[in-house]
């Protein structure tokens, strides 16, 4: 017992540059764990990289001294380390199985999935079948990495912002790891990450945008993308490529409503508050998805029937420094319009301050896109798969409307409302927009 407990090492953060008090974001090893010589056992994110803490040896991890969410630096003690070649229980061969193909063609005749595949198509099956024997070996060789996948740092955290389960992903990289394409492939379903494999043949495939040298023409620099741009990017493309958008637009009046919101605003600031329009047109959404509930539903993974949702999340789009978010109210139908005004407060605040959690970002049913603090006329919104449908709103604006008799100057605000037509027909849409209309041209309305 002395002994081997003498033999333990103490594993600590190597140097990391000039981070310190980095959290940590994944462990990803446990006690009995067996790990290879720079094999990742955590997993650390700064404000400005993700990067993995590798075993400087081949052992058996004895304890674990960090768990997620830990502040570590330099030097700070990860976990004890029993050295050995406990590590070595994968099969011995799986390096040579996996570098050269030649090699891999050689191996993979002892498992028994080659075999049901016949003659014919064996010229064929050497890459599958080398794929195919990376996941058995996962548990052992790869069990450092998430779910006995292996991936880098950079793609476990892309997975982890698209709440992707890397554990679905078949990999195409050296060994089976899993990269960037691969996750985007998954990303886009199940027919196009097939498409990389057969490239040549996959005529549905969107070419890319041939890149340019735009230094030859003049001076130029490269500014990343903010990461709230980098991690939306993805969804919105997705959405966009998905689902067929329809933008339909109309007017609502709402002359005596922003009365009535003034003299709220008014009483608000004394307490700390305000009270926006935002307010009343979640109360008026919530209103008209009740009395058309296909508008909060979502269509099922088969694309064969509507998941209709019983309660009301209403999406908020917020603007920050570093791009739109979009955190969730909710049980919007439960709060009147002071409750939410002072939520949409305490959002907006958490959102600039970039201290929104992942719950503040999920289970929206419907979505508003606001711009009436900016300006517009009219826009179209994408929806916020796999939502349905998302409204949109620009500046309101003094216009002449005829009454009967003669023009008033009456407060109009456009609106513009995008959704799915392979869920909502134009019809739909239009009555839908209308109840909104109707909604807000009296408060009274909303309390129905």
């Amino acid at each position: 017992m002395t002994a081997a407990t003498q033999e333990k090492t103490e594993v600590k953060v190597p140097d990391i540059g000039d981070f310190n008090d980095v959290p940590v974001i994944e462990v990803h090893v446990k006690p009995g764990d067996a790990v290879n010589t720079d094999d990742p056992l955590i997993t650390l994110e700064s404000d400005k990289a993700t990067m993995d803490v590798p075993s400087p040896a081949a052992g058996a991890v004895a304890d674990v001294l960090v768990k997620v969410g830990d502040q570590v630096s330099e030097g700070t003690p990860i976990l004890m380390l029993q050295p050995g070649d406990g590590a070595m229980t994968a099969p011995p061969s799986l390096v040579e199985q996996q570098e050269p193909a030649p090699d891999a063609a050689s191996v993979t005749p002892p498992p028994t999935a080659p075999a049901p595949t016949g003659t014919a198509p064996a010229p064929a099956a050497p890459a599958p079948a080398a794929q195919a024997a990376v996941p058995p070996t996962g548990p052992t060789a790869e069990a450092p990495d998430l779910a006995g996948v292996h991936a880098g740092p950079s793609v476990r955290r892309m997975a982890r912002e698209l709440d992707i389960d890397l554990g679905a992903i078949t990999g195409t990289g050296p060994k089976g790891r899993i990269t960037k394409e691969d996750l985007l492939g998954f990303l886009r379903g199940p027919a196009q990450a097939a498409a990389p494999a057969a490239a040549p043949a996959a005529g549905a495939g969107i070419p890319e945008i041939p890149a340019q040298d735009f230094s030859k023409f003049g001076p130029v620099e490269t500014k990343p993308l903010a990461r709230i741009k980098r991690i939306s990017g993805p969804f919105l493309h997705r959405s966009w490529l998905n689902v067929p958008h329809v933008t339909h637009n109309d007017e609502a009046d709402i002359t005596d409503l922003d009365k009535y919101r003034k003299e709220l605003d008014t009483a608000a600031k004394a307490d700390g508050y305000r009270v926006t329009l935002l307010a009343f047109l979640v109360k008026a959404c919530v209103s008209a998805l009740k009395q058309f509930p296909d508008f909060n539903s979502s269509l099922s993974p088969e694309k064969d029937s509507l998941i209709l949702k019983k309660f009301y999340n209403i999406g908020i789009a917020v603007d920050t420094p570093e791009g739109l978010v979009v955190p969730v109210v909710k049980d919007a139908d439960s709060k009147g319009i002071t409750e939410l005004s002072k939520e949409f407060g305490e959002i907006s605040k958490k959102a600039r301050d970039g201290k929104l959690s992942p719950n503040d970002l999920q289970g929206g049913t419907f979505t508003i896109s606001s711009l009436g603090g900016i300006g517009g006329t009219s826009f179209t919104p994408i929806v916020n798969a796999p939502e349905v449908a998302i409204l949109g709103v620009v500046r309101s604006k003094m216009s002449p409307v005829w009454n009967g008799s003669e023009f008033v100057p009456r407060m109009m605000l456009p609106m513009s409302l995008s959704y799915d037509h392979r869920v909502i027909d134009g019809a739909a849409a239009a009555r839908f927009t209308r109840q909104l209309c109707y909604l807000l041209e009296d408060d009274r309305r909303l309390i129905l």
